[in-house]
């Protein structure tokens, strides 16, 4: 089975994880400056620079809450939409999978990177998850996008990929040298975004929906706690 995800993209970016600069490059360093980005519990930078002043009915009301079933979501309304700057770097260079509710419309700015989808909401005959994957970028005659859009319920996870599609892995300057500008995108959530709207795969979740092969090839895309529960997990299962 030919792997989802192409192996020299995902080299590049397990190596920043596994030898991560002390801190961001100065151009990725500035732009976070620049735009005042924190830390994103996902994985990267970001700022929310616009929440909609207008409501409009909540189409999750009385939905289980994403981050704990337990409880359901009792809000009349949401903001018609919310927008933040994204950014993943060098030193953060994953977007660990994640979903949210709310349809979010994606826009470039400049980078490169790779985003893998995963719709949940598409099983087929044989129970499978269809997997999506691309290159958002510049080079739009390469097939690079500069504008994607993500519909609710979907899990994404996305990695920083170096610059240029002509990047020498192999060049004794290493990982350091692939990416200096970073991925910065814009996301816009529709409806606004809310943190009971949104959470994180599991391993279990990501169990359940791979095949073993797949989830060997994309565990390192689950949040860190995560990846450390999967062998436990695939051991219950089994």
């Amino acid at each position: 089975m030919s792997p989802i995800i192409p192996p020299t993209d995902a080299a590049y970016a397990q190596s920043l994880l596994a030898h991560p600069p002390p801190s961001e490059p100065g151009f990725i360093q500035s732009t976070i400056s620049t735009l005042n980005l924190q830390d994103h519990i996902e994985g990267g930078y970001f700022v929310e620079t616009d929440r909609d002043h207008l409501l409009v009915p909540n189409p999750f009301k009385n939905l289980p809450l994403l981050a704990n079933a337990t409880s359901k979501d009792h809000s009349e309304t949401r903001h018609a939409s919310t927008t933040i700057y994204y950014q993943i770097g060098q030193k953060s260079p994953v977007g660990y999978f994640h979903r949210n509710r709310g349809r979010t419309v994606h826009t470039l700015h400049r980078g490169r990177g790779r985003y893998v989808i995963m719709h949940f909401d598409q099983r087929d005959q044989n129970g499978q998850i269809p997997i999506e994957t691309f290159v958002v970028g510049q080079d739009i005659e390469a097939g690079e996008k500069v504008q994607w859009i993500v519909e609710g319920g979907k899990f994404k996870a996305s990695f920083l990929l170096p610059d240029s599609s002509r990047y020498d892995a192999t060049a004794a300057d290493g990982a350091e040298t692939g990416s200096e500008k970073g991925l910065l995108i814009s996301e816009t959530v529709v409806p606004g975004f809310e943190f009971s709207d949104h959470d994180f795969l599991t391993a279990e979740g990501m169990a359940e929906a791979l095949t073993d092969v797949q989830r060997e090839e994309m565990r390192w895309l689950l949040k860190k706690g995560e990846q450390a529960r999967m062998d436990q997990v695939v051991k219950q299962k089994a």
